[in-house]
C-alpha cells in the first residue's frame, strides 16, 4: 500500500509525450511573425509555465496574445495526431488505481486540451480530476491552484505526492505543502530537478512505480 493517498500527475513530459505536437505548433506559428522556426530543444526549454509564459521566449509582449491565439488554433487541428503516453504511464495508473489511490492530472496545459488527450489515450477512467490552465484563474506554481485541487479532491497535503518534470512542479508542491518527485523524461535533467528541491528524481515512471511500491 502506497504511503500516499493522492497522486497528482503533471501531463507534458511526465504522463504524456506531447512535445511533437507542441513543437509543430511553434514551427507553424512563429514564421507567421517573421521569426525562425524553433528547434525542438528550444521549445522544450520554454514550456512548463503555461502557454503565455512559453511564448515570451519567442515573441515580444505586444505579440503574445495573438501568438497564443494562433498557437491554440493550430494545436486544436493536430492535438491528437502525435500525442502518446510516456513509458510506464499506463502501468503506474492501473496499479495505483487498483490500490485505491486517488489520481488526478495537475497541469499547466490547457484544461480542455488536457481532457481531450486523456480521453484519447484511455487514462480518464483512472483519474478523479483533470485540472489545467484556464480551468481556474491560476497556474502552477501559484499556491491557490494547488489549494483548489486538494479541495476539489478532498485530499490532504501530508498524504499527497506530485509527480512532475520541472521546477514549476517542485515549486507548486512546496507552495501546496506536499511532496514532489520528478522524472527526467521532460524539460529538465536530474541535476536541475534536484537543485530545485525535488524530494526524489527518477529516470522514468517505471522507476517511480518501483519506489511507490517500497
Amino acid at each position: 500500500m502506497s504511503r500516499f493517498a493522492t497522486l497528482l500527475l503533471d501531463l507534458d513530459g511526465t504522463l504524456v509525450d506531447a512535445f511533437t505536437t507542441i513543437h509543430r505548433s511553434y514551427t507553424h506559428v512563429l514564421p507567421e511573425f517573421g521569426r525562425p522556426a524553433p528547434t525542438s530543444a528550444q521549445v522544450r526549454r520554454a514550456v512548463g509555465g503555461g502557454l503565455e509564459n512559453a511564448m515570451r521566449h519567442f515573441l515580444p509582449e505586444e505579440l503574445i496574445a495573438e501568438g497564443v491565439r494562433r498557437h491554440i488554433a493550430h494545436t486544436d487541428s493536430i492535438l491528437l495526431e502525435d500525442v502518446k503516453l510516456m513509458p510506464g504511464a499506463m502501468e503506474l495508473l492501473r496499479d495505483q488505481h487498483a490500490t485505491g489511490t486517488a489520481l488526478a492530472a495537475f497541469t499547466n496545459k490547457r484544461g480542455d486540451h488536457s481532457r481531450l488527450i486523456c480521453q484519447h489515450l484511455g487514462v480518464t477512467p483512472f483519474l478523479r480530476g483533470i485540472f489545467g490552465a484556464k480551468d481556474t484563474p491560476w497556474l502552477k506554481p501559484q499556491p491557490e491552484f494547488a489549494a483548489h485541487v486538494l479541495h476539489e479532491l478532498g485530499a490532504h497535503a501530508k498524504t499527497t505526492l506530485l509527480i512532475g518534470d520541472s521546477p514549476f512542479d517542485v515549486q507548486a508542491a512546496h507552495h501546496g505543502g506536499f511532496a514532489c518527485w520528478c522524472v527526467t523524461t521532460g524539460t529538465h535533467d536530474a541535476a536541475q530537478l534536484s537543485a530545485a528541491g525535488a524530494a526524489g528524481v527518477f529516470a522514468d515512471l517505471f522507476a517511480v512505480q518501483a519506489a511507490l511500491a517500497q
